[in-house]
């Protein structure tokens, strides 16, 4: 398949990613004013940050992105507002609990991503210092993320 399946494959990240930043949004505004406010608005803004770090590297790269992907993870994003969690009107415990697992699982996505364009031969072109500092910060994400979604499920399942 060669470069169609390079262009598939960062296509469906830029759909993981879109997802990932509006999900990121979200919880940290939820959560704004609770201990972790701080460190989901910074792990928001990185994830920002990656997305855009992504679509350079697309560009570099000569892949297009395709927006009905980028529309694609947004709607898959919205879909977590269908997710039953035991109250009809309001969220519970819960719904924070699945939120950060789905965003710890999807940055672990974002760091076999980075670590796939890692293995790339040099003469791709990519910036194989940025991509390994994008890596290392793919790994304190889901360690940041992990942290709270342990805390959290402590205190919804007791």
């Amino acid at each position: 398949m060669g470069p169609e399946a390079l262009e598939i494959y960062l296509n469906d990240h830029l759909a993981g990613a879109t997802a990932g930043q509006f999900m990121s949004r979200h919880l940290a505004e939820h959560h704004r004013a609770s201990s972790h406010g701080g460190a989901l608005r910074r792990v928001a803004d990185e994830i920002a940050e990656d997305l855009r770090s992504l679509l350079e590297m697309m560009d570099a790269l000569g892949v297009p992105a395709h927006r009905y992907k980028v529309y694609a993870g947004r709607l898959v994003e919205k879909a977590r507002l269908f997710k039953l969690n035991g109250r009809v009107t309001r969220r519970s415990g819960l719904s924070s609990v699945l939120e950060l697992e789905t965003l710890r699982l999807g940055i672990e996505g974002k760091s076999l991503l980075w670590q796939t364009l890692l293995s790339l031969p040099p003469a791709k072109g990519l910036d194989r210092a940025r991509l390994q500092d994008l890596l290392d910060r793919a790994r304190h994400q889901i360690d940041t993320v992990e942290g709270m979604r342990r805390e959290g499920a402590v205190t919804v399942f007791g």
